[in-house]
């Protein structure tokens, strides 16, 4: 397991799908060592921080196995950091890595928190009308990580796991949960006993218990 690459920017006003949005969503590829603290990489910020950063969201990861298949699907090439995402990962992937899970990356020590959700930054990007369904269905959504561990992260550093959670809920697994949440209350509570689960999600889906809605 690797990061392939590090991407970091900040905010900016962007032309995305025929309007303008204060996004940085159109991030850079860095070499390193970048700073790694608990709210996200030195040199890297948010547009909207209402819905995007935080300690529970301070890096966005999206496996770079899944770069040929949308190539494929889209086609067209794309460059570096074309999901927004900061780490671009060799050897993770949803199906693999579990809410919970704490990796070694450089000196610093992350844990996985929840699955990305595509927002529309994503399809103005893109210019692909329904690409965040898309995206969502596809179950390629990449996942975020919070840092336990604040320390120096770079380009090529190996990702090791360093403890496994014990309940293994994979990112495919919780994207399923998620998507089905009115329904699958027994999925909804599993996932709530994972401590490791960020903050916003625990609050929506209580809140779907409580109240079905």
């Amino acid at each position: 397991m690797r990061l392939l690459s590090l991407q970091i920017g900040l905010p900016r006003d962007t032309a995305a799908g025929g309007e303008r949005r204060y996004t940085a969503f159109a991030k850079r590829p860095v070499t390193g060592p970048i700073r790694l603290t608990r709210t996200g990489l030195a040199g890297d910020g948010v547009g909207n921080p209402r819905v995007h950063g935080g300690p529970d969201k301070a890096v966005c990861c999206y496996p770079s196995e899944h770069y040929s298949t949308w190539e494929q699907e889209l086609g067209e090439a794309l460059g570096p950091a074309a999901f927004g995402e900061n780490f671009t990962t060799a050897g993770l992937t949803e199906a693999t890595v579990h809410i919970g899970d704490r990796f070694r990356v450089g000196t610093a020590l992350v844990e996985v928190s929840q699955p990305r959700q595509p927002c529309s930054t994503l399809a103005a990007m893109r210019e692909r009308k329904g690409f965040v369904k898309a995206v969502e269905h596809s179950g390629r959504t990449g996942f975020y990580l919070r840092v336990i561990e604040e320390g120096e992260v770079a380009a090529g550093d190996p990702i090791r796991l360093v403890a496994a959670d014990p309940a293994a809920i994979s990112i495919a697994a919780a994207n399923a949960i998620h998507r089905h949440r009115r329904s699958d209350a027994d999925g909804v509570r599993r996932l709530l006993a994972v401590p490791a689960l960020a903050q916003a999600w625990r609050e929506e889906l209580t809140k779907v218990l409580a109240t079905g809605k």
